[in-house]
């Protein structure tokens, strides 16, 4: 883009130059006297001032234009970064939670496993000391 904003300026410029050398000449090779010369030679200064400012006036719209295209396109990028984050943080959030829940559901069933398993070692080992001292005593 930046490009294209170069080469438009240059043929600006060089349309201006041209026209300008061109009036000029055609001016100079006329057949008036040098009153009327100069106050030609005015009139097609001040018309060139004009355009000038014309195409200034209207690259500076131009300008404004794309600035303002800019800034709204960055704001529905940033818009949108924004959406994608806060939906990847609600994501993660959910998978975090799960993970707790399984955890704690894993924990829970395991420490009740462990609790059977005790428990029935327990029974086993009384078992076994009772069974010793009976047959100790016998």
């Amino acid at each position: 883009m930046r490009e294209e904003n170069g080469i438009g300026k240059g043929l600006l410029i060089g349309f201006l130059t041209g026209a300008a050398v061109g009036s000029i000449i055609a001016l100079l090779f006329a057949p008036k006297s040098g009153k009327e010369l100069r106050q030609d030679i005015k009139n097609k200064s001040q018309d060139f001032i004009d355009d000038a400012e014309g195409y200034l006036a209207n690259a500076k719209d131009k300008a404004s234009q794309l600035i303002n295209e800019g800034k709204k396109k960055s704001e529905k990028l940033i818009t949108d970064a924004k959406e994608k984050v806060d939906s990847l943080l609600g994501e993660a959030e959910k998978i975090l939670s799960d993970a707790k829940v399984k955890a704690g559901n894993a924990v829970e069933s395991s420490k009740a496993k462990l609790d059977k398993e005790t428990d029935r070692l327990k029974t086993a080992i009384k078992a076994g000391m009772d069974t010793y001292k009976t047959e100790k005593q016998s």
